[in-house]
């Protein structure tokens, strides 16, 4: 491959099991190809999986990365915030089979699956046809229901020349009221006390898509109050390096400029910086903007000299 990582610890990635286009396995023989050290799977409020299938066997997860160089997270990207979008937590080194973490799994993934058949129906109606087997379906890979992630309807949208790409997708939905499905989303702070309950952390990822004023039912404040609330929850990291370039981000500061502030707002309030590539293979689906392992993340000194990154 030409292309080299930027980092070779990447906490932030994709695969089939939600939005992502490689499966587990593809994901990590890449990320071995490319030599990183240290990767996650944090597919969107979809359980990590604990097995994979290698020539027709199931294989440990973490035994399978071992025997490629690498160590792998098992994580969980959780969808939080019913008004406010982007607020995503990502959770690392729960116990997944805690009662709370299975309950509120099961809480999610019903209110996804009402919310997403209700948008492809209401683009349908107005003229962008939608079916949902398309969407059970997409890339030929059959999906069941609770594994499908609003991003597919996205990637469809800008397949089909609805829009030129998944982003403008995303923002049309967004800002037009009439595709406004508000599924039921966690709070934040239920979902940090229950991960913390189960023995993991949890980390804001990508901050600086927060809208910078958060308006809520409970609350209206500025993004950088917002955090503070989140951290005072007891949020143990936040994300730095992040591809903001390759992303809905509409604001003014570049991706290395938002490293900084990030660093210097919270590096005293956090214990964790944290850092990835939000990969999702998307040049299987000739992306314009295509998010590589590596792109963003942490040094492996950083995260094996880091008192709860260490653990994992």
């Amino acid at each position: 491959m030409d292309y080299k990582p930027n980092y070779l610890c990447d906490l932030h990635s994709h695969t089939t099991r939600s939005d992502g286009n490689d499966t587990p396995k593809e994901f990590l023989d890449t990320a071995a190809a490319l030599g990183m050290k240290v990767v996650a799977i944090t597919d969107h409020d979809v359980l990590p999986p604990e097995k994979i299938e290698v020539g027709g066997l199931m294989v440990d997860v973490e035994r399978y990365a071992q025997k490629k160089g690498m160590k792998v997270l098992k994580g969980i990207e959780f969808s939080c915030e019913t008004e406010v979008e982007d607020v995503h937590l990502v959770a690392f080194g729960c116990d997944y089979s805690s009662p709370e973490i299975l309950a509120m799994n099961r809480i999610i993934v019903q209110s996804k699956i009402d919310s997403y058949r209700r948008l492809t129906e209401l683009l349908t109606e107005k003229g962008f046809p939608i079916r949902w087997e398309e969407v059970l379906n997409y890339n030929d890979i059959p999906r069941k229901p609770e594994d499908v992630q609003k991003k597919i309807i996205f990637n469809l949208m800008a397949e089909k020349g609805y829009t030129e790409t998944w982003s403008d997708a995303k923002l049309m939905i967004r800002n037009t009221p009439e595709y406004s499905v508000k599924r039921e989303k966690p709070d934040p702070l239920t979902i940090i006390d229950i991960v913390h309950r189960a023995e993991g952390i949890v980390i804001l990822a990508h901050p600086y898509l927060i809208d910078e004023r958060v308006k809520t039912k409970a609350l209206e404040c500025s993004r950088a109050e917002y955090i503070d609330r989140l951290i005072k929850g007891g949020l143990d990291g936040i994300e730095a390096s992040y591809t903001y370039d390759k992303t809905t981000y509409n604001g003014s500061l570049t991706k290395e400029e938002i490293i900084e502030q990030v660093r210097r707002d919270y590096t005293d309030k956090v214990a964790i910086i944290s850092g990835g590539s939000d990969y999702h293979a998307d040049y299987k689906k000739s992306s314009k903007k295509v998010r590589n392992i590596g792109e963003c993340g942490i040094t492996p000194e950083y995260f094996y000299s880091n008192e709860l990154l260490s653990r994992l």
